[in-house]
């Protein structure tokens, strides 16, 4: 009861702070997808480097240095670089944003079948047509799961926005880590934590449909 009521008082303010905080995401996981799909058409020009980064060992390799980079220590480092506010926030939710999407953006344009592309030349098709008419339109599957887990590992970590007073959610629950034994704090964590998790089922909602939306149904079958 005494949630709602805190919900109800700051209503206008936390929704505010919703739309700021999936805002925030939406934008950093967009530029990570254009920079990880355009890292991974370029390695998919080299067989030898394609086949090298998709093996699991290498992969586990690359996730290890970066998820052994503190989200907490990367702000730090951007700081001086970037100052406080927005921009040092979105840097280091796209940093993190990118990995995932860029293993199943590899993956994805490397398993598709050589003879289709083969197919695809010989109907006339140049390099930049079998790439985009071709490759990436049947890579899309694997391409939007790794977009899927890269919005969900972001929404958690834009949170830290509020250590450098970016915007979104993470004040409500630092707030009430910094305040617990007060009147509110339990109330601040909650919204700010719930908060977090009903975006991320959003959002990702909202991915399935775009899914459906765009992949074709010969895929989908």
């Amino acid at each position: 009861m005494q949630v709602w009521e805190f919900v109800k008082d700051r209503r206008h303010q936390i929704l505010y702070d919703g739309f700021q905080h999936a805002y925030l995401v939406v934008l950093a996981v967009a530029l990570a997808t254009v920079i990880a799909v355009l890292l991974a058409m370029f390695v998919s020009r080299v067989p030898r480097i394609a086949r090298v980064i998709s093996t699991a060992n290498t992969f586990n390799m690359l996730s290890a240095i970066g998820l052994t980079v503190p989200a907490l220590a990367l702000i730090g480092l951007l700081m001086p670089l970037s100052g406080i506010g927005t921009t040092t926030a979105f840097i280091c939710v796209c940093f993190y944003a990118v990995l995932p999407i860029l293993r199943n953006a590899i993956v994805g344009l490397a398993g598709v079948d050589a003879t289709l592309l083969e197919s695809a030349r010989g109907m006339g098709m140049n390099e930049l047509a079998v790439m985009f008419r071709v490759r990436l339109p049947l890579a899309w599957p694997v391409i939007l799961a790794g977009i899927r887990v890269s919005l969900q590992m972001s929404m958690g970590i834009a949170a830290l926005a509020a250590l450098v007073l970016g915007p979104g959610l993470g004040s409500y629950i630092f707030t009430g880590l910094a305040q617990i034994g007060g009147k509110n704090a339990l109330n601040s964590a909650l919204v700010g934590t719930i908060g977090v998790v009903v975006l991320a089922l959003v959002l990702d909602l909202v991915l399935l449909i775009v899914g459906r939306l765009t992949t074709s149904k010969g895929i989908r079958a």
